[in-house]
Order: structure tokens, then sequence, then C-alpha cells
């Protein structure tokens, strides 16, 4: 890995950070505060919440096995993907390198700061080749985004060739594991310290069952997370949604019983799915959802839809002609759409 200071970009490693007065203040002995301009009443909500979210991080240290200064919290895992460009790319110089089909938000993140995106296709079977990844790189490259397992193929990259990348690229290599824990495969986090240019993405919307929080979470070293901490906005993590985090966080025995569930259901799903006849074949998934590719996938939305049932058409994405993805839902919600599809051959 190149040194850090090469990777960000000059204006953002001379900035001076936005000090906000919980930044200059963060005892809790004091009863009287009147440094913040808040209003005096409504508590708790009146108080501007902890910037650094340190409560909420130390909890989530003892989970994840990693010291808090290694852990970035943000409104979604979307706000550290938009950091990651702002810190580490020159518009209109530097690019980023991905893998195609994958999220979207790496490409549209790419487009608003003005940085080149350079799309790889993923091989047979949507498998990775850190050969031709990194032959797509170049002087100018400075983050290269994987998702695994991937959204929305749903298959767990080979670990081998993430190694390769990770081992071949100067840069930041930045893997997006949203889905990690319906897998069984090991999370990457495990493997930071070995690897300083190693960004590891994971979010509470999936198997924590909370995408109405917005909380995203971004595992690093700990002087790439000094630098997203250093252009964050001041509070951007609010109260309720730490304080929900944390209550969570307590409740890990649910989120494991949840996603138990939803690999019996995931693979309930599949069993069925494949005694349609409108289903031409089933992608390997090791997420909480089922890419499928069908006889006709723009029509069986369509239909899908009249009947009050919503999938996501991926009819357009690259190497995903007339595939649906189905989130594995309930049994309830499962049978509802397996009864739909039935009919509608």
């Amino acid at each position: 890995m190149k040194a850090l200071q090469e990777l960000v970009r000059p204006n953002i490693w001379r900035m001076k950070p936005y000090s906000s007065a919980r930044d200059e203040y963060q005892g809790t002995a004091a009863s009287v505060f009147l440094d913040a301009n808040e209003n005096p009443y409504n508590t708790p909500y009146n108080r501007y919440p902890d910037p650094l979210q340190r409560k909420l991080k130390e909890k989530l240290a003892e989970l994840k096995g990693l010291p808090p200064e290694s852990i970035f919290l943000g409104n979604g895992s979307d706000e550290a993907i938009d950091l990651l460009y702002r810190a580490f790319c020159e518009p209109r110089v530097d690019n980023a390198v991905a893998i195609a089909p994958t999220y979207g938000m790496y490409k549209v993140c790419a487009e608003v700061n003005d940085v080149a995106y350079r799309e790889v296709l993923l091989g047979d079977g949507f498998s990775l080749s850190a050969s031709r990844l990194l032959e797509a790189a170049d002087a100018r490259t400075k983050l290269i985004f994987l998702c695994s397992p991937n959204n929305p193929t749903g298959n767990s990259l080979d670990a081998g060739e993430i190694e390769a990348v990770l081992r071949g690229f100067d840069g930041l290599v930045v893997l997006d594991e949203a889905y990690i824990d319906f897998s069984s495969r090991e999370s990457f986090i495990g493997t930071l310290a070995g690897h300083p240019n190693l960004v590891v993405l994971q979010t509470f919307s999936k198997a924590w069952g909370c995408a109405a929080i917005r909380l995203g979470m971004a595992f690093a070293s700990p002087d790439i997370v000094a630098v997203l901490n250093k252009i964050k906005y001041p509070y951007n993590v609010n109260e309720l949604t730490q304080r929900h985090a944390l209550e969570m966080l307590y409740r890990y025995h649910d989120m494991h019983r949840w996603v138990a569930t939803l690999k019996e259901e995931r693979h309930y799903l599949e069993e069925k799915l494949r005694g349609l006849r409108c289903v031409v074949g089933i992608y390997p998934s090791d997420a909480n959802f089922i890419l499928v590719r069908m006889t006709d996938a723009p029509r069986l939305y369509d239909y899908l839809v009249a009947r009050g049932i919503i999938v996501r058409n991926r009819h357009t994405a690259l190497l995903c002609g007339n595939c649906l993805r189905i989130t594995v839902g309930t049994r309830v919600e499962n049978d509802m759409l397996l009864e739909a599809l039935a009919e509608a051959e």
C-alpha cells in the first residue's frame, strides 16, 4: 500500500476539520450545558448527539473484536462510500475500479464526485478474476470496490481472488459485506491487521432488521477511519439512531435467530422455485435474496406488481437479462409469491 498521505487528496490532508461543541467538551460530569446554542427544553432530544458515537462503538467493538478507533459509523453504508471518494479521489483526475454487475451506489457516488468509474465484468457463474480487475487499474486508481456476497448476484466472491486484489493493489480495496451474516463465509474483518489498505463495509439494514434507522459501518485502520471522521458532517448519526442501534446490539441473539430462519426460508424458496415452468435457473446465493432467471422477467414482474407482490426487476443489469431479484420473506410471503408465479404459467 502507498503511504496514506499519497492516497488522500492533498486539500483533505491539509484541511483542519470542523470542531463542534461536543468535540471540544466530551465529559459527562457537567450539569449545565451552555456551549452549543441548544434549546434547554425537551430533554433529551434538545441535545446534540455524540459526534463520534462512542458508546455505540464500544459495544460494536466488543462484538467485532476490533478497537473502536477502527470503526466509522455513517448514515447508511452510502455515506462511507461517498466519503471514500471525497477523501481519496481527485475529481477528473483519479478513478475507481469495480466489478459488474454490483451495487449501483459505487457508480452513482463516482459520478457525483466526478471520478471516472471502470467496470470489470464478472466471469462464469459471476466469478471474480483478480488479474482482470488489477489490469483495469492504473497509477490514478485510488479505490477498488468489491461486494461479497454480491448484489444483485447473491454469490460470495472467491476469498483467494480477494486476497490477490489486496496484495496486488497499492490503493484502497473497499469490500462491501452488507450480506455477510447470511453467508457461511468468514468476514474479512479478521484480516484488517494484515491488510492496511482494506476497508470493510457492513450495515444494520439487513441481518439486524434496521433499514429504517440508516446506520452503516466501515471497518479499517485507525488512520483511514480518522480521515473519514475528518470530513464527515459533525453530527452525521442522530441520537435516535444511536440509541436504537445500541439496543439492537444487546439483542444479537434475535439477529442470529432471524438469520437462521431466513437461511431456511431461502432454501425453501429455492426448492419451490425450481419446480416452476417460468423459472429458467436459480443462481446460488449467500445473501437474503435470490437471483432467478425467468422465461420473461419484464412480463412476470408486471404480473406480480398487479398482484401486489413486489420483487426487483434486474433484466437491464449487466449479465442479468431476464432476471428477477427476489428477497427472502416470511413463509407466508414466500408462499404468496410462489402461488402467484404458479398461476402465471
